[in-house]
């Protein structure tokens, strides 16, 4: 089974291109992601690089940018290539299947979250009524 699921904060705004020939979109972006710290550890921290495809890359591109904390839930993918210098470089990838956007907006880190108040609708989405009867 190759199955990962990840909850960190972007390092930088996703880095979006078209592939040749078929001119799908190709987003990539790295994740911050904290280790659990032992009692008397170090702080430990992994920067997987994450690789997005078709209309949720330009999703990701256009509403994700540094520091927004994001959830992906993908598989691992391994490569290889050979440098300028004629060395071979070994990859780790994680190409995601589903990218969940946790913070939206300029809102500060977890407001919606800690109060349970969404203050306004992303586009394309309309407010509803706070008084649900459940």
């Amino acid at each position: 089974m190759n199955s990962v699921v990840l909850i960190g904060r972007l390092t930088r705004d996703p880095e979006l291109r078209y592939t040749a020939g078929t001119q799908m979109a190709v987003a990539t972006f790295t994740v911050a992601i904290d280790r659990p710290v032992r009692a008397g550890g170090e702080k430990q921290t992994d920067f997987p690089r994450v690789t997005v495809f078709g209309k949720q890359a330009e999703n990701c591109e256009k509403f994700l940018a540094k520091g927004r904390l994001v959830g992906v839930q993908g598989r691992l993918q391994t490569g290889s290539y050979t440098n300028k210098d004629g060395a071979t470089v070994y990859t780790t990838d994680v190409v995601a299947d589903r990218v969940e956007f946790l913070e939206w907006g300029d809102r500060p880190q977890g407001s919606s979250m800690q109060t349970g108040r969404v203050d306004e609708a992303p586009a394309g989405f309309s407010a509803i009524d706070e008084d649900i009867p459940f």
